[in-house]
């Protein structure tokens, strides 16, 4: 099969290039395609002709996007709407990334897709736009939102700890946000088994929206803990953990107190249940250790 995917060096996009084996990957990154500009998107799509796009692309700067809200709608509300709309011309689903922003943080249990969304700053208020504006476009498609993601590609919250461990002997982290820590290189397979149950039977749980998430919770303090423990037994970098308040971590856009996903509509739907954070967690740290000493 033909796969789009948009994103090329993002995380997920890069840990699809490692899961997808048996077909043929197309990543599309600018300049030849850029969220910005519908026709360059039209224009991707309409050459590869794809069987199937993965739609990962997004604008991710959280704290940014409080200032520039154009650029954000622009990029995460509108252009999936111009992705599903080529889809349609070529007759391709979209499986689309999404994120557990959409929700306003309330509360303490895992927020299910049925569940009312509120997102409290601009970043995930473009992103549930792109939602709709996908799911108002006329393709078919499925959502997946996810959460803490990271992985031994690009920036993420991992990578930053170990990295801050080399120069730091104790670091303050926030103790009150919850949320499940969820592997990129899961995404991937959750998005592959959606891909092959669609082989086996044509867009069976299609037109829904899906959360995939790294099984088990915890807050950032704890995850930073875990991290460290893992990286210290591999002799990596590590240091101490010192947890602290929400309050005293200002940041320009309000981050979620919990991001608690239930993601038990996409293994009962296609058979797919990401492993606990903590395994996954120890192959990254194994993969990062491993290619930092070599």
């Amino acid at each position: 099969m033909r796969i789009l995917v948009t994103g090329r060096d993002g995380q997920v996009a890069q840990s699809l290039a490692e899961r997808a084996s048996g077909h043929e990957l197309v990543f599309a990154a600018r300049p030849g395609f850029d969220l910005l500009d519908p026709a360059s998107i039209e224009k991707t799509i309409a050459e590869v002709r794809p069987s199937l796009i993965v739609s990962a692309a997004a604008y991710t700067a959280v704290d940014q996007a409080e200032d520039e809200p154009e650029l954000a709608l622009a990029a995460n509300g509108e252009a999936p709407g111009v992705i599903g709309r080529a889809a349609v011309k070529v007759g391709a689903p979209v499986l689309h990334l999404s994120t557990d922003y959409v929700f306003d943080g309330s509360g303490e249990r895992a927020w299910t897709e049925d569940d009312p969304t509120g997102p409290l700053g601009s970043y995930g208020k473009t992103k549930l736009a792109g939602e709709q504006a996908l799911a108002s476009s006329g393709a078919r498609y499925a959502i997946l939102r996810t959460a803490w993601v990271y992985s031994s590609f690009g920036s993420n919250f991992v990578k930053t700890m170990l990295r801050l461990a080399e120069i730091h002997g104790t670091l303050n982290v926030v103790a009150d946000q919850y949320g499940n820590p969820t592997s990129a290189l899961d995404i991937a397979d959750a998005l592959m088994a959606v891909v092959k149950c669609w082989q086996d039977e044509p867009l069976h749980g299609a037109n829904a929206v899906y959360h995939v998430a790294g099984t088990g919770t915890t807050n950032w303090a704890d995850f930073a803990r875990a991290i460290f423990a893992e990286s210290r037994a591999r002799g990596g970098p590590a240091c101490t953990v010192t947890g602290i308040p929400t309050e005293d971590y200002p940041t320009k856009a309000v981050r979620p107190a919990n991001s608690r996903l239930n993601s038990a509509r996409l293994s009962q739907i296609f058979g797919y249940t990401a492993p606990r954070w903590e395994l996954s967690l120890r192959k990254t740290i194994e993969r990062l250790v491993r290619t930092n000493a070599g």
